[in-house]
């Protein structure tokens, strides 16, 4: 096949296999680890939000936020324009667009 009909087809192919829209549903992104030592536990429904005992060990967020073991929350942070739609996450707990953001747990007694 000449240069001149392959470099197009290539070009095509890969479009095609770059294309969001492929019909399949996006797939939420995978639980981040938790840090070094920590449980993978939940919060007890009754603590504090914002405290040290509201975490989510399994996704190193805290647990009144946690999208992905509460999918209830996500209108909240969908109407606060805080989603992405392609990670299935917050804005604002999504490493994947922001490598350098760094979600700490409180220490505790606050």
């Amino acid at each position: 096949m000449s240069a001149r009909i392959a470099r197009p087809l290539l070009l095509i192919a890969l479009a095609a296999g770059c294309s969001k829209d492929s019909g399949a549903k996006s797939q939420p992104a995978p639980p981040t680890p938790a840090a070094k030592g920590a449980a993978d536990t939940h919060a007890a429904a009754d603590v504090k939000p914002g405290s040290h005992e509201d975490w989510c060990g399994e996704h190193a967020v805290p647990e009144s936020q946690c999208t992905r073991c509460d999918a209830a929350l996500i209108p909240a942070f969908k109407a606060t324009r805080d989603w992405c739609e392609e990670h299935q996450l917050p804005l604002s707990q999504d490493k994947i667009h922001n490598p350098g953001l760094v979600i700490t747990r409180p220490p505790k007694g606050e």
